[in-house]
């Protein structure tokens, strides 16, 4: 009769701590997304700089659509430029989430992480007609290299003596490739490619790849740990269904 009523008592207790974890999250709460033009993970449907909601589109964006609607959490979503600027945001509003981002060491404890939503190979990029051969980073610092300013790849690189040419628009490192105004172009893969279509540049091979990086959903480390396990709960869901490489398939 005591183990029975030990018994009962457990579950009453776990019950009760269900009830309140979930209790803890405010049914109105809402997390501040943002985002920005990072195709094909991230992007507004007509090519701006700024767009809002169902005007965004990409692997990530659809991603994380559905994992806040598999966790019951409410949200707005917002395309944005530049990044260091949605960066700082982010950092600064308690209740903001970015994505798609990478997750390092830098950055590990600015963030609550949620992920990986997707995943990139940092390259080299240069014209189809190049004679570069890099067998090694090192050998990559002679050249004329165009990065992203504030990216996690131009970072990566500039930790390790890399003086790059920097633009504040990915795409405009296409039309310097193209034009001869550099002669590698460092950007993820497949997005740098691409980006390159959207602008006209084919032609374009991959030279090196120096990293392979995943991506996420970066939260304010005051966004609640009960919305952060409900948000990771979702994606991993999500995973095992085979949601996330579905989602990659239909851009890719």
């Amino acid at each position: 009769m005591f183990y029975k009523w030990l018994k009962w008592c457990v579950l009453c207790l776990a019950a009760g701590f269900a009830n309140i974890s979930t209790a803890d999250i405010d049914p109105n709460y809402k997390v501040i997304l943002l985002t920005e033009n990072f195709p094909p993970y991230n992007m507004s449907v007509n090519d701006k700089n700024f767009a809002r909601d169902n005007n965004i589109d990409g692997i990530s964006a659809d991603v994380v659509r559905e994992m806040f609607k598999r966790a019951g959490l409410r949200y707005t979503l917002t395309l944005r430029f530049p990044w260091d600027r949605i960066f700082n945001l982010t950092r600064e509003k308690s209740n903001y989430g970015l994505f798609s981002t990478v997750r390092n060491s830098d950055r590990e404890k600015m963030f609550k992480w949620v992920g990986p939503i997707a995943q990139f190979d940092s390259v080299f990029l240069a014209k189809e007609s190049s004679s570069i051969v890099i067998s090694r980073l090192e050998d990559a610092k002679k050249y004329r290299v165009g990065g992203y300013e504030g990216d996690a790849t131009a970072n990566f690189l500039q930790k390790r003596g890399f003086e790059l040419i920097l633009s504040l628009k990915d795409n405009k490192n296409a039309k310097k490739l193209n034009q001869g105004k550099i002669d590698l172009w460092a950007t993820g893969d497949p997005s740098g490619r691409y980006l390159a279509q959207q602008e006209g540049v084919r032609n374009l091979k991959k030279v090196f790849t120096f990293n392979t990086s995943d991506l996420y959903l970066a939260l304010n480390p005051e966004v609640p740990d009960e919305v952060v396990n409900k948000l990771q709960s979702a994606l991993d869901e999500m995973r095992k269904e085979g949601f996330i490489e579905e989602t990659i398939n239909s851009y890719l």
